[in-house]
This record gives structure tokens, sequence and C-alpha cells, in this order.
């Protein structure tokens, strides 16, 4: 199915097993570098919250503001980050990213206005661009070039890993707020998130090879681009994955709320919602498992739909513990699969050659959306309630599940 010729992957000296050590280093290394950037970049936000507005005189929304316009500007980025790491590798972006990342969170720890926050978190968001998921999985599957079965379990074995990011950081980044305030934790932060990525980005992800950095392999990788993105195949996985990611989105930022609407004690709501990180690793463990014997986009149609569902019937039967349980249970199993399901779906019809900049074309609506979604489900539950927001997640469940049938189809 392929259209292209397969990048050649980074250059390494030794035999075949040299370049499978290599790889489960450069999973290790990647692991440990997207689980703290994704807890200090992202998910500590959360935790900061409520003592900066304080802080700075601020609403909580004008606060949460500036991480809504990091992942737009992240999502924005997506695209040129994408071109650059198949014409250049990992290795200068991301290692260029961290410092940029752990330099904007040291000058997070020293804002006083909220413009400077929106400016600080602006270039959070570029870094974001250069050194999470995006960045991490066009160099896994360069590496493992030619090599399905190394690349799936690299591909799952770090989002396992950095699946915990949340576990982790909220928590550590509390207990740091509690013993230092919030300025003093972001500066420890900081230092722990430059420490470990500048490092491990600089020292263990290779350059991309001679020959995929000439002026030839780039306009093939140029016209490839242009050719994929006009063609029917391309547009039905930007609908899918844009489409799942808003859904997905707005249950991680709503359910607690809406659960306890439902009438659950808050304890008990936040509970179950946390049983969506440990349910994303059992999803894209069942997926990794079935793409040796199905079709990949079926399997993740088939998760989906399932999701749909779930969310349909959340208002009908969310009020009990067995019904919330039930319905989180099934919207869970689908929390993680899209990452690895769209790699694996671009590897399989376009190759590695143009891998990134195509997953970058896809991230600038997906990831978008992922930020916008939610403000969106706040503004249709205020107006016309949570029901209403539910059956909008599921009917985005349905898109991206027929999406994903017409494209197995094609």
């Amino acid at each position: 199915m392929s259209t292209t010729t397969q990048a050649a992957a980074p250059e390494i000296e030794g035999d075949d097993g040299s370049r499978s050590r290599h790889g489960r280093r450069l999973v290790a290394a990647l692991g440990v570098t997207q689980t703290i950037g994704y807890g200090v970049l992202y998910y500590a936000f959360s935790v900061f919250l409520t003592p900066m507005a304080a802080d700075l005189g601020a609403s909580p929304t004008q606060v949460a503001a500036a991480l809504t316009g990091s992942v737009l500007i992240a999502a924005l980025c997506a695209p040129a980050a994408g071109r650059w790491l198949d014409a250049r590798g990992g290795r200068g972006l991301m290692t260029t990213g961290s410092v940029l990342g752990a330099t904007a969170v040291l000058a997070w720890s020293a804002v006083q206005h909220l413009w400077q926050l929106y400016l600080v978190f602006a270039v959070v968001g570029i870094a974001c661009a250069m050194v999470l998921y995006e960045a991490a999985f066009a160099v896994i599957v360069a590496w493992y070039d030619g090599d399905e079965k190394g690349r799936a379990g690299g591909l799952l074995a770090l989002t396992i890993i950095a699946g915990f990011a949340s576990t982790i950081f909220i928590p550590l980044t509390g207990l740091l707020v509690e013993t230092y305030g919030w300025r003093h934790a972001l500066v420890v932060l900081a230092l722990v998130y430059g420490v470990a990525a500048i490092p491990l980005h600089a020292l263990v992800i290779r350059r991309r090879p001679a020959a995929a950095r000439t002026s030839q392999a780039a306009g093939e990788r140029a016209d490839l681009v242009r050719t994929a993105v006009r063609r029917r195949p391309f547009r039905l996985l930007v609908i899918a994955f844009t489409a799942s990611g808003g859904g997905v989105a707005t249950v991680a930022v709503l359910l607690v709320t809406y659960l306890i609407h439902l009438g659950h004690p808050p304890v008990l709501a936040a509970t179950l919602a946390g049983l969506l990180g440990l349910l994303s690793v059992t999803g894209r463990l069942i997926t990794t498992g079935l793409q040796r014997r199905l079709p990949t986009a079926l399997i993740a149609a088939t998760i989906f739909a399932v999701q749909g569902i779930a969310a349909l019937l959340l208002p009908l039967s969310g009020s009990t513990v067995a019904g919330a349980v039930g319905c989180v249970l099934g919207f869970g199993l689908g929390f993680g699969i899209a990452s690895i399901t769209l790699s694996h779906l671009l590897v399989q019809r376009y190759g590695t050659a143009a891998y990134a900049s195509l997953s970058g074309r896809i991230a600038l609506f997906s990831v978008a959306d992922k930020a916008l979604a939610p403000l969106g489900a706040v503004a249709l539950a205020q107006a016309a309630g949570y029901t209403w927001v539910m059956a909008a997640v599921a009917t985005a469940c349905a898109i991206a599940a027929v999406s994903l049938i017409a494209y197995h189809r094609i």
C-alpha cells in the first residue's frame, strides 16, 4: 500500500543486535522525557491554576486560557516540526525544544502579570510541538523503519511509560507547591525537566542519514505530502482523528463535573475519572495485539463506536454506580488508542519518508480540536445541559468510526 520508498533508518554502526539495543535505549530515553515533559509542560498546570489566579489577581478562566492558547500554538507549529523531523531527525529539534521548554518554565515562575503568562505559554506551546508525542513518535518510526514488530512494540512501550505522567506529576506538583509555594515549585520542575530531557535528547537520538537530507529527498517528500493531502484517504484520517480527539478531550475535562451533576460524591467521581488513565493502557495493549490479526482501521472504528455508545448511555444509566462504571469502562478503552493507531495507518499507507510531515498535518486539526472542543462543550452544557454534550461526544465518536470504515474500504 505504500506510495513511496521507505526512508533509510538513522545510521548506527554495528549489527542488528546493536540496532536493537540502541532502539531499546531510545524508547527508554524517550519514555523518560515524555513522562517528564507531559508532567511539567501540561499536567502540572492544573495544580498551579488556583494559586496563580490568586497571586496574579485574575480569574481561573483567564489563567486557564493560557494553557488553551499553548495547545493551539502547538497545533499550529506541528506541520513545521514534522517537516523538520522528516528532513533532519529529532536530535536537534528535540534538544532545542527541551532547552526552550525548561527556560519557559523558569520564566513562568517569575510572571507578575497575565500578559506575561500568556507570552510564556506561547513559548511553551512551541516547545511542546518540538518535544512531545508527535516528535517522539516520528523518531521511533524512523528508527524502526522496515521493522513493523519493533515499531509497534516501541510505540506501545513509550505510550505506556508516558501514560503515568499525570499519575506522577500531579501529586508531585501538589507536594512541591505545598512545601515551597508555586513559584519555587516551578523552578524545581524546570530543573528536573532540563536536567533529564536536554542530555537524553542530545545524546541518545540520532540524526537523519545524509540521504534523507538531500534536496532530491526533500522534493520527493514534498510531492508525497502534496499528493496525499489532496486525496480521500488522508482526509478521512483527518476527520476521524480530529473528531475522536475532540470527544476524548471533552470527556477528560468534564467527566468529574458531570458525574457529580448525576449525584455521585466528588471522591467517587474523581476515582472513576482516574480509571481513564489505566484503561488507556488496556486499550493500547488490546489494539497493538489485534493489529497482527485484524485491520487496524476496523479495530479503531469498533473501539470508537463503543465509546460513542458509552457516551450515549451515560445520561441514561450514569446515575447509578454500576452504570457509571460501565460507561467509564466503555469510553476509557479508546482513551489512548488514537496515537498508536494513527502511526500504524500512516506508515502502512505512506511509508516512513514523510511520516512526520503527514502526522503534523493531522495534528494541526486534531490538537486544535482537543483545545477547543472542551470550551464548546462547557458552553453547550450551560445552554442546554450535559445530555446534549454527551450526544455531541457520541456523534463525534460515530463520525470517527464511520470515517475509518470508509478509509479501510478504499
